[in-house]
């Protein structure tokens, strides 16, 4: 039964929960963190690390692209950002970190990277920043927005893309566009149905939004929006958003049904926001998803292109920005570091995943599948 409040006369609202509100329960049992596994695996690809990239220029460029591949996880490219604006998307984002450090204002920040973004997508710098990527032999996976999707899908599939990500803050079924008199809506059923690579979609936020994202072929659905605190605000700027915890599970129960309704298609749910220490990541398997999109606890990686500042693709926005450019947790660790230790800290920033393992081991499940079944508690 729903846990409904009454928030005013005539008007009750859902009671909903994020990632530090919950708590994993041990069982009885105990393993040792070596004979379990994190691997996870999406249509013919598969990963030692339940870890996709959110597709931001602070965190991903080809070269981090290539060693995130290189150590277990998927570096998702933004095919719209700076790395297929600038042939010196380097030099973009040193300009970027100057303005930071100069004590430039946060507002200033974000018209910076409009500024950036205003110069004209290349198809030549798209092709190759993927192409560095496919040559490496990792998996390459590239990020389009609804509005620009089916533009630039052709260009990205031609270069190799083996993954597209379609994400934007909010994604439905189908995205109506209205930038030109002759603009259709863009049918995800229909532009999924067309393509011979996985397809992974969202953001949302409830049952039923998700539940439509499958019925359309998406392969993977992204719960949230990349929230962040202190870099995100679409919920100031909107007024949107749903708790993490109660997201996720809703999702998962959505791929429950939808696993029953088409007989056993089964769609990945990916967990985008709220995640920034190790424990976070252990709460967002625990609560059904499949993988996490990392975002922030990212771009404390030395070799992060933002040089230990974050922020999302919504923060180009051109009209509405709804994200800020802000210092992430800390910078300099190795990316190797970060994602598998050794670690000297004692907060969950570092050995992300190594920490994962060990939650697994302590509560006595061999694999991510399995572990979506540990208990859960409520904080009171």
């Amino acid at each position: 039964m729903r846990d409904l409040v009454e928030i005013g006369m005539g008007r009750t609202a859902r009671r909903s929960y994020d990632l530090d509100d919950i708590d994993i329960v041990p069982s009885r049992r105990t393993r040792s963190s070596k004979v379990v596994s994190t691997s996870w695996q999406i249509d013919a690809y598969r990963f030692d690390l339940p870890l996709v990239t959110h597709p931001t220029d602070a965190i991903v460029s080809p070269a981090t692209a290539v060693s995130i591949g290189k150590l277990g996880g998927l570096g998702v490219l933004n095919a719209e950002g700076l790395w297929a604006r600038h042939a010196d998307a380097a030099s973009a984002l040193a300009r970027i970190a100057e303005a930071a450090k100069d004590g430039a204002e946060p507002a200033a920040l974000v018209g910076l990277l409009q500024e950036l973004h205003s110069a004209p997508i290349r198809t030549d710098l798209l092709t190759e920043a993927v192409r560095t990527v496919r040559e490496s032999g990792v998996t390459v996976a590239a990020r389009v927005s609804p509005q620009h999707a089916a533009e630039l899908t052709p260009d990205l599939l031609a270069a190799g893309v083996e993954v597209l990500v379609v994400q934007g803050t909010i994604v439905s079924a189908e995205h109506v566009a209205r930038d030109l008199p002759e603009a259709d809506p863009l049918n995800l059923k229909d532009f999924i149905a067309d393509l011979d690579v996985p397809v992974i979609a969202g953001g949302v936020s409830d049952y039923r939004t998700a539940m439509h994202l499958m019925r359309t072929g998406a392969a993977g659905v992204i719960v949230g929006h990349g929230y962040s605190p202190g870099v995100t605000s679409t919920d100031r700027v909107l007024g949107i958003g749903v708790p993490m915890a109660t997201a996720i599970i809703d999702a998962a129960a959505a791929r429950r049904d939808y696993l029953d309704e088409t007989g056993g298609r089964y769609v990945h749910v990916l967990a985008d926001g709220g995640i920034s220490c190790s424990g976070d990541i252990a709460k967002a398997i625990a609560c059904g998803a499949d993988a996490v999109m990392l975002g922030a606890p990212l771009a404390a990686a030395a070799e992060a292109p933002g040089q230990g500042l974050y922020w999302t693709a919504a923060a180009a926005h051109p009209s509405l920005p709804r994200s800020r450019v802000a210092p992430g947790p800390g910078h300099g660790v190795e990316l190797e570091t970060l994602l598998h230790g050794p670690s000297s800290d004692a907060e969950g920033v570092v050995n992300l995943f190594g920490a994962l393992r060990r939650a697994l081991a302590k509560t006595g499940y061999s694999d991510l599948k399995e572990f979506q079944k540990v208990g859960l508690t409520v904080r009171g």
